[in-house]
């Protein structure tokens, strides 16, 4: 009996232990802030990561905010007050040309297209491009990705973005779909869900994929300041494992899967029209399979912004874009 007392003692001090342990391990998770340009489903290798508890399994505790605009976040990762920004690889170009010496560097790349859909005001199954002559379009902020994207479509269609019709960037990034709602513009752009949740409303008919026009191009990345790189490497590590963790398991499920995998993360919208967005990304190949972005593509993302006019000077590639984290992460 004494000796049966005695194990149930060790027992309870051994659970008692681990229960500490637990609770220690929860407590030294590293927070890491991240910012990201805007909240979409066409981010959602990193939602995944996050509900399926790959940050956690790295050691990281994620806090993410809504920056609403490729150049609001990179103010905040400059200013220091997020370590991470999750925006256009542009941002970085521009930081590197204006002789920042701490600049920031692209560590991992999350999707390869453009994640925008043009939205009509009336259906039209029948959609051409040339159609766009004349009207008056809401494209984002000039100087963006998905402004120049866009605008690289257009010349693709052999139209002048500058003549041929009106593209309104008066409007904020964050206050374009209110703006078309409330009867601004022929067009807009609009990511998903948005875009479906506006369809499914009978109030703006996606009518063509950006992406599928513009053809690949380093989309969306993150990014950090070259100094938060090296004094956070460890870090930085494992939050390119939870990544390309997160991008692997979006790549190997269904749409539906992973619309049932990140729910939480758009609490607002619904499951089928989740569905239907993430459907609508994988058809057009926009997530990333791997977070590594490549010298080609970077290239032609710098194509496109000199042929915008928004750049005069192409950054190094070996200077802007740092694949280290990348590589290791594919190689464990």
């Amino acid at each position: 009996m004494r000796n049966k007392m005695i194990a149930l003692a060790l027992t309870a001090v051994l659970c008692l232990g681990a229960l500490t342990g637990c609770g220690r391990s929860e407590a030294s998770l590293e927070k890491v802030t991240v910012c990201e340009v805007t909240h979409s489903i066409f981010y959602a290798p990193q939602y995944a990561a996050m509900a399926l508890g790959f940050f956690e399994e790295e050691g990281l505790d994620v806090e993410l905010s809504n920056g609403g605009g490729a150049d609001k976040v990179m103010s905040a990762v400059l200013s220091g007050s997020i370590d991470i920004g999750f925006a256009g690889p542009e941002a970085s170009i521009y930081v590197y040309n204006e002789g920042k010496e701490d600049f920031t560097q692209v560590f991992a790349q999350m999707t390869k297209r453009d994640g925008s859909f043009l939205v009509a005001r009336q259906s039209d199954d029948a959609f051409t491009w040339d159609k766009l002559k004349g009207a008056h379009i809401l494209p984002g902020r000039k100087g963006g990705v998905p402004y120049m994207a866009f605008e690289y479509a257009i010349r693709k269609n052999g139209m002048d973005p500058a003549t041929d019709m009106n593209l309104d960037t008066s409007v904020q990034f964050d206050n374009m779909t209110g703006a078309f709602l409330g009867g601004t513009g022929d067009y807009v752009t609009m990511f998903e869900p948005t875009a479906s949740a506006v369809q499914a409303e009978g109030k703006g008919y996606i009518v063509a994929a950006v992406g599928d026009e513009a053809g690949e191009i380093p989309y969306t990345a993150y990014f950090a300041k070259k100094s938060y790189l090296a004094e956070n490497a460890d870090l930085v590590q494992r939050f390119t494992n939870a990544v390309y963790k997160g991008q692997q398991w979006v790549q190997e499920h269904t749409a539906r899967e992973v619309a049932e995998a990140v729910q939480d993360s758009f609490a607002d919208t619904d499951l089928e029209l989740l569905e239907s967005a993430v459907q609508r990304y994988k058809d057009i190949g926009a997530y990333s399979t791997d977070p590594v972005m490549t010298r080609e593509s970077f290239d032609l993302l710098q194509t496109v912004m000199t042929e915008a006019g928004e750049l005069t000077q192409t950054a190094p590639w070996e200077e802007v874009v740092n694949n280290t984290f990348a590589e290791k992460a594919m190689e464990q």
